[in-house]
């Protein structure tokens, strides 16, 4: 009877043992095939070639999964290189917020997240490159990290400031056709003084000068928009092959291909897909996909509606920028469709 009980109770551990054991092999499987749909580590599998059907997955997930590793102390993350940092230098309300979100969709760019204001603030400047460093978001050394400040742009200081920096950096301009961008300067400017319950001059008293009736290049929104005048300057220090600019008014109805151009120009794999970017009718602008569980629009005060403006200081000051517009193409190698 005892030998019995001995025996039955073997064969209930050995099943026990065999369910154990076929558990344990079930879930070291599942583990590899996750793993291997949601790779954490190696570059060349992330940038890989993709299947026509795959789902392509944000690289959340992979910098999430650096930043466990991270914690863990099996990765090293490290204050940016200089060599590895590329710059937004305008222009404002060219779409450069828009821009920088929109490549932060690539696995292997970091980005700041505020404007630094480091080459054109001199009290900043003054605090040192480490200063500037620390700022920066940490990364890895494959990594890009991009800042963006539009002021960079239209300061005379900045491109020698950044040149003693860095002289091979790339440098990045976004711009939309020069009129709708002085009104959206204008417009954005109104809505602060609205908010604080200030009165602000019209659009158009501003941009004419009511002394001559002519556009009133001293008005800052207008200034702004002369892109030749600015650029000139950036190229006594910098040669035109480290630009590459992106057409802003593209960018808002037709984001890849110019998204691609900007890979290129930075030497980044091709990663982001139309996947990435979904047409959001209510905002009326391109929202981000990051992967299949988190999405983005940008902020609700982008894309404010611009107060009516007269024609004929629409027309006037189109035909005041086609000549700086001209040289612009020119100089840059590529042609908007600005009237």
């Amino acid at each position: 009877m005892l030998f019995k009980q001995q025996v039955l109770l073997r064969q209930k551990l050995f099943v026990l043992g065999s369910l154990a054991i076929g558990s344990l092999l079930y879930l070291v499987a599942r583990v590899g095939s996750l793993d291997r749909l949601q790779p954490l580590c190696p570059i060349d599998s992330r940038f890989g070639p993709r299947g026509q059907d795959e789902i392509p997955l944000r690289a959340l997930q992979f910098k999430r999964g650096l930043l466990h590793e991270f914690r863990k102390g099996n990765a090293t993350k490290e204050q940016i290189q200089l060599h590895n940092l590329a710059i937004i230098i305008g222009v404002r309300k060219g779409g450069t917020r828009a821009l920088l979100e929109m490549l932060n969709l690539h696995p292997a760019v970091v980005k700041a997240s505020q404007e630094i204001h480091f080459f054109d603030n001199d009290e900043n400047y003054a605090k040192g490159i480490e200063w500037y460093r620390k700022k920066m978001p940490f990364s890895y050394p494959h990594q890009i990290t991009i800042e963006k400040s539009p002021a960079y742009f239209i300061t005379e200081e900045v491109p020698e400031r950044i040149y003693k920096m860095n002289s091979s950096i790339k440098l990045l301009i976004i711009v939309r056709e020069p009129t709708t961008r002085a009104i959206s300067d204008y417009t954005q400017v109104l809505e602060g003084k609205e908010r604080k319950n200030k009165t602000y001059y019209k659009f158009e008293k501003l941009a004419i000068d009511p002394n001559t009736c002519e556009v009133n290049t001293k008005y800052k929104a207008v200034r702004t928009s002369i892109y030749t005048k600015h650029l000139e300057r950036w190229l006594k220090y910098f040669p035109i092959e480290q630009f590459h600019i992106v057409d802003g008014d593209r960018l808002i109805t037709e984001p890849l291909p110019e998204l691609q151009l900007v890979e290129k120009f930075l030497n980044l794999p091709p990663r982001i897909s139309q996947y990435n970017l979904y047409f959001n009718a209510t905002r009326g602008f391109y929202c981000l996909r990051f992967n299949i569980v988190f999405n983005k629009c940008l902020a609700g005060s982008k894309g404010r509606i611009h107060p009516e403006v007269d024609t004929s200081v629409i027309t006037k000051l189109r035909k005041f920028f086609h000549p700086f517009n001209q040289k612009f193409y020119q100089i840059t190698g590529r042609t908007f469709n600005w009237p």
